[in-house]
């Protein structure tokens, strides 16, 4: 017995060490060198040449000078969450059904999020400094998302204020960082109101700017660390009287903080690690949400629930949807997508949709809405995965 111990113990090594050692990268080989040929440095390839998300990440890279790209790619540490949120969800298989009658399923991609009715169950997410990729800034990622009737939640450091925002006529949740003050967080708050916002997603996850090492070696570090933040749950409840928009709290990454915001009345939590920008090893949405869905099921019935980190396929989304997710946001690849402008982030958004629904009609699904943990397999193996 303990011979046969030791050599799972050897195999166990071996699969971990072989897994540390693989290279990673980007975006996976499909075949898009072949088609762009040897395309010069700061050219866009044709947007119809772009076919999945991946692409429009190659595109940024090759056509946006190295800083403007350095500060959409950047991540924490030596970027082990930012790669584990996009490869955790091959650890998830699906259990797929066959002779399904799926014809109904494109009439139940919709979703809403706190009442309001959105076309599909995606958003963008907020990512920072529009203007590092577009010249309009974040102009073509808010036209995008109306003309898809999908949400754009704004970044607090977006270039484009909120005024302008708004006036692209684009159901807008915007992203919050707590002031220095009180007094401007009052400010911050009544000017969200004033515009008509739908919400407000105050940042829990960044008490200070992240260890972003790539980033670091173009100053970002130096020029954006904002020191220390105190987010508490007597800030949360001073800030719950100081308006009348609902406060959803982004950054949760574990369950029992998504307990914790239960007991405080929190109408909505978004599981995020911010792209793997803030903390090396903090857990992916996906991990998250599985933690949640084994020890405290009931949260996805007592509160919504958003997501994102390492979204890249329509099935991506079903399976964190299948734990109880409702709604799923994806930052950098829109943000890549913006360099082509407004048609470049609405082609992404028809991409992904159309992927989410092939994918979901391959699964077997007639209705999204049906989609739960029976489709997906969720027992975790104790040394090589998920069984």
């Amino acid at each position: 017995m303990e011979l046969k111990m030791h050599a799972l113990g050897i195999i166990a090594t071996l699969v971990a060490s072989a897994h540390a050692a693989r290279p990673f990268l980007e975006e996976p080989d499909t075949g898009l060198d072949l088609v762009v040929g040897e395309l010069a440095v700061s050219v866009l390839p044709n947007l119809n040449d772009m076919v999945c998300l991946h692409d429009f990440d190659w595109a940024a890279r090759n056509y946006l000078p190295a800083l403007n790209y350095t500060y959409y790619r950047q991540a924490a540490g030596g970027e082990g969450s930012y790669r584990n949120n996009m490869e955790v969800f091959a650890n998830y298989r699906f259990i797929p059904r066959q002779m399904q009658d799926v014809t109904p399923l494109n009439s139940t991609l919709s979703t809403s999020i706190l009442g309001y009715n959105f076309s599909l169950p995606f958003f963008i997410a907020p990512a920072s400094r529009g203007a590092y990729g577009h010249p309009k800034a974040e102009a073509g990622l808010v036209e995008a998302a109306g003309r898809e009737g999908i949400l754009y939640a704004r970044s607090q450091y977006a270039t484009l204020s909120i005024e302008e925002v708004h006036a692209l006529k684009a159901p807008v949740f915007p992203k919050f960082y707590r002031a220095p003050t009180l007094e401007e967080d009052q400010a911050n708050l009544d000017e969200i109101a004033r515009v008509g916002a739908l919400g407000i997603m105050l940042t829990v996850d960044t008490y200070s700017y992240g260890s972003r090492i790539r980033g670091i070696r173009y100053g970002f570090d130096v020029t954006e660390n904002r020191g220390y933040r105190n987010v508490t749950w007597d800030y949360y409840k001073t800030l719950r009287n100081m308006t009348k928009l609902p406060i959803v709290l982004k950054g949760i990454t574990n369950v029992h903080e998504a307990r914790d915001a239960v007991a405080n009345g929190v109408p909505a939590i978004y599981l995020s690690n911010h792209g793997g920008r803030q903390l090396e090893t903090s857990p992916s949405a996906l991990e998250v949400a599985h933690e949640i869905y084994l020890q405290a099921p009931e949260i996805f019935k007592q509160v919504e629930v958003y997501a994102d980190g390492g979204i890249r396929y329509g099935s991506d989304i079903l399976k964190l949807l299948a734990f109880g997710v409702r709604a799923v946001g994806l930052g950098r690849p829109f943000m890549f997508a913006n360099v082509f402008g407004v048609d470049g982030v609405q082609r992404a958004i028809q991409l992904l949709k159309n992927e989410l629904s092939r994918d979901a009609a391959n699964l077997g699904l007639a209705d999204l809405k049906a989609l739960n943990t029976s489709w997906i397999q969720t027992v975790q193996s104790a040394w090589i995965g998920f069984l």
